[in-house]
């Protein structure tokens, strides 16, 4: 049963939030102001039909909005859409009691995606392949993905083809596509164990269809061209699977803002380092100790540095930092410091760098909570923030990337 909400505000999700009795309602592609009607179950509701609209409101520009469970924020006007965004991390640092001029949000162009998670299943209909619907399991096949990069986008048929070859569940399965130098790396998760046969036909087809490699479960099946990925001026040819930042353009404009920061740093410590997007950029000006847990990853830097010409020395440990962050006395050895941990943040590792001496520090943060408590411990620990700069790479959706810079006075020992 459909009933009348009028929207206040937008929750953190991007989900438009109405008071109503028995608490908030939270209504998906709804915006400030509107009225709507919506068919409630306990604090959701769908949204059945908009009977005033915000000015702010705008035609998406994709025929999937509001089913594949991708984007959240196609139908908001795109200036308001970025002071929403930036205002996340504004609300996030002032929560922690944190006041710092915030940069204007660094905008996402469409079409810039180079890696995409797809859902994949095998159903009577045939192979789907596409998005899950928010908060189901269903998958929404697609035809187009305006965030995507065209040659993602193009592949979709040959995608499709190629996850029926691989499938040997009748679940649901997960198919990374990333787009390198050398083409399109397919990464299969959970699509069941490859016959001898299967393994035959799928290498087969990645070959005459120009893909660069097909791994399953991180074991490569088959591998024409070894993906490579440029960071500055070293390529770097990245394991199944690689953690990569989801757009090439935010990257640069992080490693700019945090290469610039620890211009004047010799040695400098990059913290979650992955594949060495941030340590072989600042290689080029400092001596690097890159410290990463996942041994693929860490591999990929190390090679990649041996290869390259006109570097200072980067060196690598694999740690987790989670489990065994670097003290404060290690960190001392260091003039700069990069971290760029997941969304859980690096809470203990902030504890020891707020201990420390080090004079630069660069914070990267793809979630805006986190982000904040961390900060708050720098804080704490004597260092001052001097510029937090908001950067969309993921459009349309509610997440934010951050980058915060930080300084401390040496003290004298």
């Amino acid at each position: 049963m459909s009933a009348r909400f009028t929207i206040a505000r937008l929750g953190a999700q991007g989900d438009g939030i109405a008071s109503a009795e028995g608490g908030e309602v939270f209504i998906p592609f709804t915006l400030p102001g509107e009225t709507v009607t919506a068919a409630r179950q306990k604090d959701r509701a769908t949204l059945m039909s908009v009977l005033e609209a915000s000015p702010l409101r705008v035609e998406p520009p994709c025929r999937h909005f509001t089913e594949c469970g991708g984007c959240a924020l196609q139908h908001f006007e795109a200036a308001a859409y970025r002071q929403w965004k930036r205002g996340r991390v504004v609300q996030a640092l002032k929560a922690k009691g944190i006041s710092c001029e915030i940069d204007a949000l660094v905008p996402c162009a469409p079409e810039t995606r180079r890696r995409v998670v797809f859902s994949a299943r095998r159903t009577e209909a045939g192979m789907q392949l596409g998005f899950v619907r928010a908060l189901s399991s269903e998958i929404i096949p697609i035809e187009e993905c305006p965030i995507s990069l065209p040659v993602i986008v193009a592949a979709l048929d040959r995608l499709r083809r190629l996850a029926d070859l691989v499938c040997a569940t009748p679940k649901a399965f997960h198919m990374t596509v990333t787009v390198t130098a050398s083409g399109l790396d397919v990464a299969v998760q959970d699509a069941g164990k490859l016959g001898e046969n299967q393994r035959r036909i799928a290498s087969n087809f990645v070959m005459a269809e120009g893909l660069a490699r097909l791994s399953v479960d991180g074991e490569v099946i088959v591998e024409p061209k070894k993906p490579v990925v440029q960071f500055g001026s070293v390529a770097v040819a990245v394991p199944p699977g690689a953690f990569l930042q989801a757009t090439e353009a935010a990257e640069q404009t992080m490693a700019g803002l945090v290469g610039q920061h620890l211009s004047r740093a010799k040695k400098v410590a990059d913290l979650f380092a992955g594949c060495g997007s941030f340590a072989l950029r600042l290689a080029a000006k400092s001596e690097v100790h890159a410290v990463e847990g996942d041994a693929p990853a860490l591999a990929a830097l190390d090679r990649a540095f041996r290869f390259a010409s006109g570097l200072k020395r980067v060196t690598s440990e694999r740690r987790d930092l989670f489990r065994r962050p670097l003290t404060f006395k290690e960190l001392n050895g260091f003039d700069g410091l990069v971290f760029d941990p997941p969304r859980a943040g690096a809470e203990d590792q902030s504890k020891q760098i707020a201990r420390s001496d080090v004079p630069f520090v660069a914070a990267v943060s793809c979630n805006p909570v986190t982000l904040a408590r961390d900060l708050r411990i720098l804080l704490d620990g004597g260092y001052q923030l001097k510029s937090v700069t908001p950067i969309d790479q993921f459009l349309w959706s509610p997440h934010v990337e951050a980058v915060a810079l930080l300084e401390k006075p040496r003290r004298r020992r």
